[in-house]
């Protein structure tokens, strides 16, 4: 049986509004633009149209195979050519404000975002890189803030501020692979890559800022560049439904889903977004995703909350929710934060959930965070408004550990 939980006095909106909107600054980064973006940028700078197809192959080469961090290092290209990109252009990424590196390698980056608005506050983000064995991931944001109020998520209780960009977007990534030298001519015995992974589940809705995101994730999927396959790209969302078909669709990548509930009225509580969006609806679209198989399936993330939705009654629901959906689920102790009204689920009560569901034929790992000793100070680089919560980080490292 379900367990319900007290209603909020106020129901919070199901969606915030940005209170900011992007302005490039004056000599806007080349990182993010499509080719034909790129060819455009040329021409308003007046590359001859027979030229502009080589000469975004080389750029596209340099950002992204190479990862070029000046124009001067692109010595396939003309000193010409290369001091008129220098005088328009830039391919700069997010800046590094901080960095901390766990015991288990697990890493965290503060990343501070340039603006064109002089009188704007500098925006901040933070993306995570998981090593493993057998695979590197890395958590990427999409938002600085928030569209959602997820009430078990501190990241929930922050003002969404604005859409991060395509190039900020993969900007994290090319951060990620310049802190850890991860570019083509980098010296390792086997070559192999550090990041390849990537998971869109750090700060804010992927799914709200799906423009972005899509034309992001298809440059970081580019064969001819950073060359992350579709494969070992998830996106998750908490169920922006009209989005998932098009998520498919345009950039095919794997799909994870934050459920959580069982039931319309506990979903409602704790991702207020279900009362746009109900289960039924929201399951409906994952059995109609794109490309969904045994071998492509879609991820259901549930936090395990104390006498909320932790019951072997909710494991027997869950199933048979689940039911003709290709599907994992992940299973994820809830970490409490200040002011959180949850707890976290007795373990024993965990290992019965799970073993229920692996019984049923389902993969239900429970993930253990990474990076422990750096947990505590995630949100202390930033100020209380903008903080990521510790259960979202949990989240972050559960998905990071997918198949």
């Amino acid at each position: 049986m379900e367990t319900t939980i007290e209603p909020r006095k106020s129901e919070a909106p199901l969606e915030k509004v940005a209170l900011e909107s992007y302005v490039p600054p004056a000599k806007p980064s080349l990182i993010g633009f499509s080719r034909e973006e790129l060819a455009a940028r040329l021409g308003e700078i007046g590359v001859a149209p027979a030229q502009r197809k080589m000469r975004v192959q080389q750029l596209w080469h340099w950002m992204y195979v190479r990862g070029a961090q000046s124009f001067e290092a692109m010595t396939s290209i003309s000193k010409d050519m290369r001091k008129e990109l220098e005088q328009h252009f830039t391919v700069a990424r997010p800046e590094v404000v901080a960095e901390q590196i766990s015991n288990d390698g697990t890493r965290k980056w503060l990343l501070r975002l340039p603006s064109g608005d002089k009188l704007e506050k500098a925006h901040e983000v933070e993306c995570v890189y998981i090593p493993e064995t057998d695979r590197g991931t890395l958590c990427v944001s999409s938002q600085v803030g928030c569209t959602l109020n997820c009430s078990f998520c501190h990241t929930g209780t922050q003002r969404l501020v604005r859409n991060l960009t395509a190039g900020e977007i993969v900007g994290q990534i090319m951060v990620a692979r310049d802190r850890l030298n991860d570019w083509i001519d980098r010296e390792t015995p086997n070559g192999n890559r550090l990041v390849t992974n990537v998971v869109m589940m750090g700060m804010g809705e992927p799914l709200y800022n799906f423009d972005a995101v899509r034309d992001a994730l298809l440059i970081v999927a580019d064969n001819e560049g950073i060359g992350i396959s579709r494969r070992r790209i998830t996106l998750s969302t908490s169920g922006v439904v009209p989005n998932i078909k098009r998520t498919g669709e345009e950039i095919g990548v794997m799909l994870a889903i934050s459920l959580h509930a069982v039931g319309d009225e506990l979903r409602n509580e704790l991702v207020p977004l279900n009362r746009k969006y109900p289960i039924a609806e929201l399951l409906q679209a994952c059995r109609d995703y794109p490309g969904a198989s045994n071998a492509r399936r879609i991820t259901f993330e549930y936090v395990m909350l104390k006498g909320v939705n932790d019951s072997l009654d909710d494991a027997k629901l869950l199933v048979k929710l689940l039911k003709g959906i290709p599907a994992k689920i992940n299973l994820i102790p809830f970490n409490p934060w200040p002011g959180a009204v949850y707890e976290c689920s007795d373990w024993q009560q965990i290992e019965k959930f799970s073993e229920y569901i692996f019984n049923a034929g389902y993969s239900s790992p429970v993930r253990t965070p990474r990076g422990r000793d750096i947990l505590a100070a995630c949100g202390q680089l930033k100020s209380e408004t903008e903080k990521l919560s510790a259960s979202e980080r949990q989240a972050l490292r559960a998905m990071a550990m997918t198949d």
